[in-house]
C-alpha cells in the first residue's frame, strides 16, 4: 500500500521546476511526490496550486 500524497486538491505549495516533461510541463517535487506544472520552465520558483492528485503523480498550476 502505497503512502497518501503529500498534496491535497486546492492546497497551495511553493516549488522549484527541476525537469521538463515530455508534454512541456514543468516536474516539481513535494518530499519527493512528482508535480506536473503547465507553463513554467528548469529553474523557475513557482507558487502551485493543486489542481488534480493521482497515485503516483499530482497536477497543478502556477497562482
Amino acid at each position: 500500500m502505497s503512502a497518501p500524497a503529500p498534496v491535497e486538491v486546492g492546497g497551495e505549495y511553493d516549488v522549484h521546476i527541476e525537469d521538463i516533461a515530455r508534454e512541456g510541463d514543468g516536474i516539481a517535487r513535494v518530499e519527493g511526490f512528482v508535480i506536473f506544472v503547465a507553463d513554467t520552465k528548469v529553474g523557475d520558483d513557482a507558487r502551485i496550486q493543486i489542481d488534480k492528485v493521482m497515485r503516483r503523480f499530482a497536477i497543478g498550476h502556477k497562482v
